[in-house]
């Protein structure tokens, strides 16, 4: 017996029934031979965190505020905390922590410059409207690779592609492990928001209502901390009554709910960073268009893609992939006049 053998094994002795087991993943879209090692969840995680597109989220705005700072959070920070709150989550439930990690990972590779700013821009811009969590998808089975597809398995992409939407009517991931990382993200982007708009004095403590404060906490470490145990015990419940679900109970999901959208109305778009925001719009649209306009000024590979898939498809594919610094660099290479000596 090899060793990923024996981890599967492990598997069926510690993870309850209803767990995804790395045996019985529903496989990958190009046959592989199994590793002597690793599991295909396994895999699928280290082919991630090895990926340029992973690497690319430590230069990614989490919020677009002035992120000069060394303790701001980056769309790669919020992508650990959400693999970290997600795995404390799902090792309570007993779920497959290699499969929730690799979810975690990934679910916010596709995200543009400027965090959802920049997302609202190619939303518009592009003829079929743009989407991250689809876009991370396409990223890793279109893009990576030189486009030759990471093959990440049915699991890990579903997780990934389900992983958005606030509304009970949006689409769960079919993994219970999938459903942990859709909470654990607005668990923690909430929070850490939070946490990152009062360092950065665009909120303070006295400003959050203060029922919030009283049912989750009144600091950062116990709010993630009320609403991790809410996960677990609600969803242990709700298996014990078999209706096989992660969810949190009423009240947390309402907290949660109404805590998300005091954020929406004073941070995310609130009149304190409208300015901000404005000039993020901008200069990603003026990079959009020049690139609609000259094609040929894009690598070979997304060239291809124009040729393969359309113009928009090439343009937006390139777009989003950049960072912010890379953006703004290529803004001001094509757009603000340099000073010539005579």
């Amino acid at each position: 017996m090899n060793i990923r053998n024996k981890i599967e094994e492990n598997e069926k002795k510690i993870l309850i029934p209803y767990a995804t087991y790395s045996s019985k993943t529903k496989g990958r879209k190009y046959f592989e031979k199994k590793d002597e090692i690793k599991t295909d969840f396994m895999l699928d995680r280290d082919r991630i965190i090895h990926s340029k597109s992973f690497r690319r989220l430590k230069h990614k705005t989490q919020v677009y505020i002035k992120t000069w700072g060394d303790h701001y959070r980056t769309r790669l920070t919020h992508t650990l905390e959400v693999a970290q709150i997600a795995k404390t989550i799902g090792k309570g439930i007993g779920l497959n922590e290699d499969l929730i990690e690799a979810i975690a990972l990934g679910h916010d590779i596709g995200h543009v410059p400027f965090a959802h700013n920049g997302e609202e821009v190619l939303d518009k811009l592009a003829p079929n409207g743009f989407k991250h969590n689809e876009n991370s998808v396409r990223i890793l089975t279109k893009i990576e690779r030189e486009g030759k597809d990471l093959n990440l398995t049915n699991e890990v992409l579903d997780g990934i592609l389900h992983h958005s939407g606030f509304s009970k009517d949006s689409k769960k991931p079919f993994t219970l492990e999938g459903q942990v990382v859709r909470y654990s993200d607005k668990i923690a982007y909430v929070n850490h928001d939070i946490d990152d708009s009062i360092r950065a004095g665009l909120l303070n403590q006295q400003e959050i209502p203060k029922e919030f404060l009283e049912q989750l906490g009144d600091t950062h470490g116990k709010r993630i901390d009320t609403l991790v145990q809410d996960c677990i015990y609600t969803t242990l419940h709700n298996i014990g009554n078999r209706n096989i679900v992660v969810a949190l109970s009423k009240s947390g999901e309402s907290n949660l709910s109404q805590l998300r959208n005091f954020m929406f109305d004073n941070i995310y778009k609130g009149e304190i960073l409208k300015k901000e925001r404005k000039k993020a719009k901008f200069v990603l649209e003026q990079v959009y268009r020049y690139f609609l306009e000259n094609p040929k000024k894009m690598p070979k590979f997304y060239c291809d893609i124009v040729e393969k898939e359309g113009l928009y498809t090439g343009v937006t594919d390139y777009i989003s992939g950049m960072s912010d610094d890379y953006c703004l660099f290529l803004f001001n290479e094509l757009y603000v006049p340099k000073v010539v000596i005579y």
